[in-house]
Formats: structure tokens, C-alpha cells, sequence
């Protein structure tokens, strides 16, 4: 059973981001984040993973650059509902930081029911069947007895493995990115499960609209980088207007 998130009268506009891969290094990219969240007019924000380029337990939250993400998100979630997904890269958030964020933990997948239609939202690893060795991975880390033995590991090892996996995932990323998508039979299939039209998720750092036939589509998000060049980084915004990308 797919979860559904209801849209409360209140809400006027929703908006979604996804793969902003937040570090110390990114300083642009924060400063975006955080103009964005304070100009927005949305009532609600749903981050839908990725949203830090590493996490490796809420224990790092008190370390200089995530307290200040930290302190960013909690002010934010004081104006407006703001809602987190795991992603392949926070998968490891936990109730502590989600606790001292006042972020609200969405189950990947979820439905949005908001403006009179059913958005099917995810993060989009789950879908991408044809990176065996990923799917793999993605089984074993997260597994309860898998994350229960990482996170007992000291938090500077933790830092260390997560530094060194993501020198890995750079060095491939752009070879992965390219030959990985989702598969189209497992999106129809979940959408016919979850009764929507529509598939709106990140992961492959590709924004575009896909057509899958039978009046279904999925729309992807952009990842987001203001510390290179070209810039890159969108929002979709849902409102009873419908579905709008808006170019940073």
C-alpha cells in the first residue's frame, strides 16, 4: 500500500526539490537554498533525497557545516510544512535530525493528493532495475542489521567512509548517470498502483518528461550545482494551475 499524503486546504502551492547534494564544499549552492526557501510562496516543501551529499548518522549534525544546515532547515520548517525523502546519499537520516530539523519523514514512495489530482513522488534509485550492482547495495545498506553495525562504528571512521565513497561515486558518476534510468514497466507499474498520471522524482540528475504511454508521463527533477559552471538546479512547483519547472 502506497502512502498518500493529503494536501490540507491551506496549501496553495507545494513545492519539490530533490538532489541538491549539500556539503562543505557548496557554499553557492546552500546560499541558493536558502534564498529559495525564504522567497518562496509556497506552504509546503518536499525534499525528495539527495539533499546532502554525504550523511553518515544524525550524530554529525553538530558538526560546523550540517548544525548550520541544521539551523537553516529548523527555521524553515517554523514558516512552512517541509517534508523529507531518503535518497541513495542521506538514507541514514534519522528521527534525531529529523527532530531537531522539524522535517517530516515521507515514505518513498508517496502519493501527493493536492489540486484535485494523485502525484506519485520518489526519489527514483528504487526504479533503476537495470544497475544490478546498485540494487544490490541498495538491499544490503538498508538493512536494520547493516545500518545498526555501520552506525556503531566511531563517527570519525564514518566520515572517513563516506569521504572515500564519495571520491568513488564523483569519479563514475558521470559514466553512471548516463547509462542508468528508470525502468518504464516498474514507473506504469507503480502508477497504475498508487492511481495517478503522474511520476515526479530526482536520482538521475537528467530534468526532463517522459512519456509513458496510456496517458502516464514521469517528470524528473534537476539535481542542483551553483558552484559550477554551467549552473545547474530547478523547483516543480504543484498549484490547482497544475505542474510548473521553475529554472533557478
Amino acid at each position: 500500500m502506497i502512502h498518500t499524503l493529503t494536501a490540507p486546504a491551506q496549501w496553495q502551492q507545494v513545492d519539490l526539490l530533490s538532489d541538491l547534494h549539500l556539503g562543505p564544499d557548496t557554499p553557492a549552492t546552500v546560499a541558493r537554498l536558502e534564498r529559495h526557501l525564504a522567497e518562496t510562496p509556497a506552504q509546503a516543501v518536499l525534499l525528495l533525497g539527495d539533499i546532502f551529499e554525504v550523511w553518515v548518522g544524525d550524530d554529525a549534525r553538530d558538526e560546523p557545516f550540517e548544525a548550520g544546515i541544521v539551523r537553516l532547515l529548523r527555521d524553515v520548517s517554523q514558516r512552512l510544512d517541509l517534508f523529507f525523502m531518503h535518497g541513495n546519499r542521506d538514507f541514514l537520516v534519522g528521527t534525531e535530525l529529523l527532530a531537531a530539523t522539524g522535517m517530516i519523514a515521507l515514505p518513498d514512495p508517496t502519493v501527493l493528493a493536492a489540486f484535485g489530482q494523485r502525484w506519485l513522488l520518489a526519489h527514483g534509485d528504487a526504479q533503476c532495475l537495470n544497475d544490478a550492482a546498485y540494487q544490490v547495495w541498495r538491499s544490503t545498506s538498508r538493512s536494520a542489521a547493516w545500518q545498526a553495525d555501520f552506525l556503531a562504528k566511531p563517527l570519525a571512521d564514518r566520515q572517513a567512509f563516506g569521504r572515500q565513497a564519495r571520491a568513488q561515486s564523483r569519479a563514475s558518476q558521470a559514466a553512471q548517470l548516463m547509462s542508468t534510468d528508470l525502468d518504464a514497466d516498474a514507473c506504469r507499474a507503480l502508477l497504475n498502483e498508487a492511481d495517478a498520471k503522474t511520476m515526479i522524482h530526482g536520482h538521475t540528475h537528467r530534468p526532463a518528461a517522459h512519456d509513458l504511454d496510456g496517458g502516464l508521463q514521469r517528470v524528473v527533477l534537476s539535481d542542483w550545482d551553483l558552484d559550477a559552471t554551467p549552473l545547474r538546479g530547478d523547483v516543480i512547483r504543484l498549484s490547482a494551475a497544475g505542474l510548473q519547472r521553475l529554472p533557478l
